[in-house]
């Protein structure tokens, strides 16, 4: 290896954790330093071309249960990985290790610390993860994406700093679009999206709640929806029969723009859905995830709507009935809808990737990043 200073950062599992690290990568080769991500075995299973100098694949497991097996098992994958990431970090020598969540974040982490490499977790959701649980107590610094982070307090708040939750340059360009607040007898744009986990339940109930609404209020509407692919024939018939122009598609390239568009958005609450939404600054209904590991989507969109961007609304409690009775009052009162457009931008965090960098140089350079204590919370 040169000796050019360079970056590893861990990352992998779910597009949560790795686009944020996509991101800071970004910003870092920006700034001419280089950069290697370790992943697990899958890799980059996204396609996403990471923009790394090297991509490193060690052994990680996930728990899945607490069984003597299970337990056995992901103990021996953990250790092989650590292993692994420690004779990498012999290799690449470099500043800092950067983790971004999830299991894969283990290994690479734990290695760093045998080698008295300055560690640091990014934190993307309003709660601690449970493999960020096992690393804070001996990172180095922790960065967080929100000023409230559950399980973060005590001892460990002191190493946390607010960076927030870095997005795509995608995302920046949409964001200077300003909201377009619908007429009274105007277009209404809606944008319904919920990932792989997620589009099922939307494909089920969303049509059937928009074909609930007036008729004429149905007319206005153009719908934005992403279905999975077995399900994209029979939404795009249900709204065709209610008489509501749709474009319905597995995946939009495009989706910062589309969001930039949208009047009223409906999605889960992942964290990278909930920052991009906050830096575009859109309205949004956010129906969390049932059943998510540490219930992460239900707090982020708690958070969300404590700051006036949105409303959140637990699957359990959403109806097609209430859903449409939700979405008139709001386009009866589009008022409403562009004081939440403002309050989810003022959220917004368009400055996160350069905070995450300048907090990664900071740590890299042998200096622990100027705290900023973010107000904890126990729910």
């Amino acid at each position: 290896m040169s000796g050019e200073q360079s970056i590893m950062l861990a990352a992998g599992g779910t597009g949560g954790h790795l686009f944020p690290a996509f991101a800071l990568a970004e910003e870092l080769r920006r700034r001419g330093i280089a950069v290697d991500l370790m992943t697990d075995m899958r890799g980059d299973r996204y396609g996403s071309g990471f923009p790394a100098r090297a991509i490193y694949q060690v052994p990680s497991s996930t728990l899945a249960s607490r069984t003597p097996r299970d337990v056995a098992k992901t103990a021996v994958a953990l250790a092989s990985g650590i292993k692994a990431a420690f004779t990498i970090l012999k290799q690449v020598k470099p500043s800092a290790v950067i983790g971004f969540g999830g299991y894969p974040t283990y290994p690479p982490l734990v290695a760093a610390r045998l080698r008295r490499i300055p560690t640091a977790v990014h934190e993307q959701n309003a709660v601690l993860g449970r493999a960020n649980k096992m690393l804070v107590k001996r990172a180095t610094a922790i960065a967080t994406s929100f000023d409230r982070t559950k399980f973060l307090d005590g001892r460990l708040a002191h190493k946390a700093v607010l960076t927030g939750n870095p997005v795509r340059q995608a995302v920046i360009d949409a964001a200077t679009r300003g909201y377009d607040v619908p007429g009274p007898n105007g277009v209404v744009r809606i944008l319904i999206f919920g990932g792989s986990q997620g589009a099922r339940f939307f494909a089920d109930s969303v049509p059937l709640a928009l074909f609930a609404l007036p008729d004429l209020v149905r007319k206005r509407l153009r719908v934005v929806q992403q279905a999975r692919e077995e399900d994209v024939e029979r939404v795009r018939e249900a709204y065709t029969e209610a008489g509501i122009s749709a474009d319905i598609a597995p995946f939009f390239a495009d989706l910062p723009a589309r969001m930039a568009a949208a009047h009223l958005i409906i999605a889960r609450a992942g964290a990278s859905t909930v920052a991009e939404l906050t830096v575009i600054g859109r309205p949004s209904i956010l129906v969390p995830l049932p059943h998510a590991l540490d219930n992460d989507q239900l707090n982020n969109a708690r958070r969300l709507a404590e700051s006036g961007g949105g409303w959140c609304i637990e699957q359990r409690n959403l109806s097609p009935e209430r859903l449409a009775d939700e979405i008139e009052k709001l386009l009866a009162a589009p008022g409403t809808l562009a004081t939440a457009a403002v309050a989810a931008k003022t959220a917004g965090r368009a400055d996160a990737v350069r905070r995450l960098a300048d907090f990664t140089l900071e740590l890299a350079d042998g200096h622990r990043p100027a705290a900023r204590v973010p107000t904890n919370m126990r729910l």
